[in-house]
C-alpha cells in the first residue's frame, strides 16, 4: 500500500509491512512546526508590549522617598534615582520626570531627584576674603542647583577703606547663622583708599561723545539729564554741568550733565528720542561698560565704551524705532531692551 505521504516498508523478517513518512514530508513538517513556533513567539511579544496597562504618573514631589516608591510601585512604575544637594530635608523628592499627570505604560521608569540635604548647614565667614573668590566658590558649590542655597545680593555696597579693593568688610547674615532655606548674602566690600581728587573739566558746549571722552580721561562718575532747547541751542549738546568746571571732585561724586533734546519737528516718523536709563551694580573701580545699538537694518554701533563705577547708567538717544540697546560689562551682555 502506498500514499502521497507514506511509504510501505517491512520489518527485518521481510514479511511484516510498516508505514513510514517520506523524507521530504518529514522535513516539511519540521519546517512548518518551526515557523509556527516563531509566529507564536512574535505574537506573544507584541501582545505583551501592546497590552501593557496605561497608568497616570502620580505627583510624588515633596514626599519622602519611601512613601513615593510605594506609590510608584502601586502604579506598576519603576524609579530611577538621582541625588542632589538641596535645602530640602534629606530624602525628600525635589524633582520628577515625567511630570505628574502624564499617561505612561506600566513598567515605565520615573526619574526621581532626591535631596541629600544642604551642603552647608551654617553661613560661612567670608569677611576678609575677596568678593570675586567668594562668588566663584558659591558658583562651584551650587552651580547645578535649581535654587542656589546662598547667593550674593546685588547691588553690593562698596565703601572706602584701608583694605585692598574687593575685600569683604561686612556680611549679613553673620558667620555661623543656621541655614534653613535659600538666602541672600548682603556684603559690604572695600573700594580701597579714597582716590585723589580731580578737577571737573569744562564740558559745556561739547557734544555727548566729546563729553564722554573727557569724562573717561578724568575718571569722573557721570549721569545725563535732558531738557528742551532754548534760543537755538543745538540738540545733543551739553548746556549745563554740575559741578562747574574747575571744581574738585572725589571719585564718589557724580557729575550731572544736561543735554539738549531734539525738537519734535526734527524727529522723523520712524525715529524715537529719549534718555536710556539702567541701574547697574556698584563697582569697586571703573569696569569696562559698553552700550551698543542694533538698528532695525542690522547695523551695530557702539555708543559708549568706557570704565564705569556702576550705579545709574544713562545715555541720550535719537535712533530709529525698533532699535535694540545692549549693555555689556567686561564684554558680557547684562541687559537688552528695544525702544519704540
Amino acid at each position: 500500500m502506498e500514499t502521497h505521504f507514506f511509504k510501505e516498508d517491512t520489518l527485518n523478517d521481510g514479511k511484516t509491512p510498516v508505514l513510514s513518512l517520506k523524507p521530504q514530508v518529514f522535513f516539511a513538517l519540521c519546517a512548518a512546526l518551526l515557523l509556527f513556533a516563531v509566529l507564536v513567539a512574535i505574537a506573544v511579544f507584541f501582545l505583551r508590549v501592546r497590552g501593557a496597562e496605561e497608568v497616570m504618573v502620580p505627583d510624588v514631589q515633596g514626599k519622602d522617598i519611601i512613601p513615593a516608591l510605594l506609590e510608584l510601585q502601586n502604579k506598576e512604575l519603576d524609579a530611577r534615582i538621582q541625588l542632589r544637594y538641596s535645602p530640602v530635608d534629606r530624602g525628600g523628592i525635589i524633582e520628577q520626570d515625567p511630570r505628574p499627570g502624564t499617561i505612561v505604560k506600566a513598567g515605565r521608569k520615573i526619574r526621581l531627584v532626591i535631596s541629600q540635604g544642604a551642603l552647608l548647614s551654617n553661613v560661612g565667614n567670608y569677611m576678609g576674603r575677596k568678593v570675586d573668590d567668594v562668588r566663584s566658590e558659591l558658583k562651584t558649590l551650587f552651580g547645578a542647583a535649581t535654587t542656589p542655597l546662598i547667593t550674593i545680593k546685588d547691588p553690593i555696597l562698596y565703601q572706602y577703606s584701608l583694605e585692598p579693593v574687593g575685600t569683604i568688610l561686612e556680611q549679613d547674615p553673620l558667620p555661623g547663622t543656621g541655614i534653613s532655606a535659600p538666602l541672600e548674602l548682603n556684603l559690604v566690600v572695600s573700594r580701597g583708599e579714597e582716590a585723589l581728587s580731580t578737577k571737573m573739566p569744562s564740558l559745556t558746549g561739547k557734544k555727548v561723545d566729546g563729553a564722554l571722552d573727557a569724562i573717561s580721561k578724568a575718571g569722573i562718575r557721570w549721569v545725563f539729564t535732558t531738557q528742551p532747547g532754548e534760543n537755538g541751542e543745538t540738540a545733543g549738546t551739553i548746556v549745563a554741568q554740575e559741578p562747574a568746571s574747575g571744581n574738585v571732585l572725589t571719585t564718589n561724586q557724580v557729575a550731572t550733565l544736561t543735554v539738549v533734546e531734539p525738537r519734535p519737528a526734527d524727529i522723523k516718523d520712524n525715529e524715537t528720542a529719549g534718555l536710556f536709563r539702567l541701574q547697574l551694580s556698584e563697582n569697586p573701580y571703573p569696569m569696562q561698560t559698553t552700550l551698543e545699538a542694533i538698528f532695525p537694518d542690522g547695523e551695530r554701533k557702539t555708543l559708549v565704551n568706557m570704565g564705569h563705577y556702576g550705579g545709574e547708567f544713562t545715555y541720550p538717544y535719537l535712533v530709529p524705532k525698533g532699535t535694540i540697546f545692549v549693555v555689556s560689562l567686561l564684554k558680557r551682555e547684562i541687559h537688552r531692551e528695544t525702544v519704540q
